[in-house]
């Protein structure tokens, strides 16, 4: 059985050959989330700010996905720099809530567009 590949209304369009998201057996995959506007221009910020619009977006990519912010079960976080994990987990903990899906948090070399910032997520949709 193929996926459901996502594309949600009002989230920024993919700036590659990648879907905002695909639904397989219960699941949801979304893919990185980026501070990006509606047009796909890359907002820049601190990383703070890119981690509040990431989030945002990935808000938008699960609720087209027929998922919410409370049913994700992990997320990934990629930060070009270790330096901004507190700024960052504060942005996400307050997304969040008393919801505390599993998590990873990575630090990469670095990442599309300049951003230091990028989150990915996996959440039930049943």
């Amino acid at each position: 059985m193929k996926p459901e590949l996502i594309t949600a209304k009002g989230a920024p369009p993919a700036v590659g050959p990648y879907s905002h998201a695909a639904k397989h057996g219960g699941l949801v995959y979304c893919s990185g989330c980026l501070a990006l506007d509606g047009d796909a221009k890359f907002l820049g910020g601190s990383a703070a700010e890119q981690a509040e619009v990431a989030l945002s977006n990935l808000d938008k990519v699960l609720t087209a996905s027929g998922a919410s912010r409370d049913s994700v079960i992990k997320t990934v976080v990629f930060l070009t720099d270790m330096a901004d994990f507190p700024a960052v987990n504060e942005v996400y903990s307050a997304f969040f809530g008393d919801h505390r899906p599993a998590r990873s948090c990575v630090a990469v070399a670095q990442l599309p567009l300049g951003a230091i910032v990028e989150i990915e997520a996996v959440a039930a949709t049943e």
